[in-house]
């Protein structure tokens, strides 16, 4: 309760520092089991679950929020990095990393479907990550082997770069209206283009992992390291004219922050989950 105290007060705190993108109405932290640590893997657009994975991103389960029950989705490893969610929420696209004899780390890709409790192998052994993606989708896009973008459009897929090609790409999704692709630069900051890849407009370097809460506005985690650890690390808002908001200050540790209907759920260093209502 102190810690949940301290973040709430922080969060408020805050807002005297940087403009007012979002209203931040309360901050709750999530009841998990004791002794576990969890990182946010994802939010269902509909506002009902979460998708929590361990620190390395082994392990995906969903966290119901009104029944507070746990669901284990896949206890391999790998198979909370980027994982996909349908606009209805009823289906979870994930990995699920393995080594071969040869070194090299190739990806079984799957669909779970929470309706009918069923999961089905969507491609198998894969090196390009362009697979991630759920086959139902009109728009989606996914990181490939080669660190760059693949978008998928009405089933078909093209490699876009918008800022070069000897760049790696990171953290892509597409705005809900889906007109604009939002990414981030490694060692450059964060930008938006649209879905040809062009008029590419850049929003911030301290925004890793964004996200989109509306299309307008993007949060994001702007942390801190020594080189090996974790020294700081804030979840901020920014809005595509150059708005800028801090949520949760640095000092609270918090990381990889996701939207879902006017909520933000982020995990901390420690392992701790937290949903913040907002408007």
């Amino acid at each position: 309760m102190k810690k949940t105290f301290l973040l709430v007060a922080a969060c408020a705190l805050s807002m005297l520092a940087s403009a007012q993108i979002l209203e931040i109405v309360s901050t709750q932290k999530i009841a998990t089991p004791k002794g576990t640590e969890w990182k946010v893997a994802g939010f269902s657009p509909v506002g009902d679950y979460l998708l929590l994975t361990d620190d390395g991103n082994s392990g995906l389960v969903r966290y119901e929020l009104a029944s507070k029950q746990l669901e284990t989705i896949s206890e391999a490893m790998g198979a909370g990095w980027a994982v996909q969610i349908s606009k209805d929420g009823q289906n979870i696209v994930y990995r699920e990393m393995a080594i071969g004899d040869d070194k090299l780390v190739r990806h079984d890709i799957f669909k779970h479907n929470l309706k009918a409790n069923q999961r089905q192998m969507q491609a198998k052994a894969q090196r390009d990550m362009s697979n991630l993606v759920d086959k139902t989708a009109n728009y989606s896009v996914a990181i490939n082997e080669d660190l760059h973008m693949v978008l998928t459009r009405n089933g078909k897929q093209i490699v876009i770069t918008p800022n070069g090609a000897e760049h790696a790409y990171n953290w892509a999704s597409i705005s809900p209206d889906g007109t604009m692709i939002l990414y981030y630069v490694s060692g450059i900051g964060c930008y938006v283009c649209d879905m040809q890849g062009k008029n590419v407009r850049f929003i911030a370097l301290d925004c890793r992992a964004p996200q989109w809460y509306d299309n307008n506005t993007i949060i994001a985690m702007a942390d801190e390291d020594d080189g090996q650890y974790l020294t700081a690390s804030a979840i901020v808002a920014y809005t595509l004219d150059g708005k800028h908001q801090i949520l949760v200050n640095k000092e609270q540790m918090a990381i990889y922050p996701y939207a879902a209907k006017g909520q933000i759920a982020f995990s901390n260093a420690g392992g701790e989950v937290f949903v913040m209502q907002v408007r």
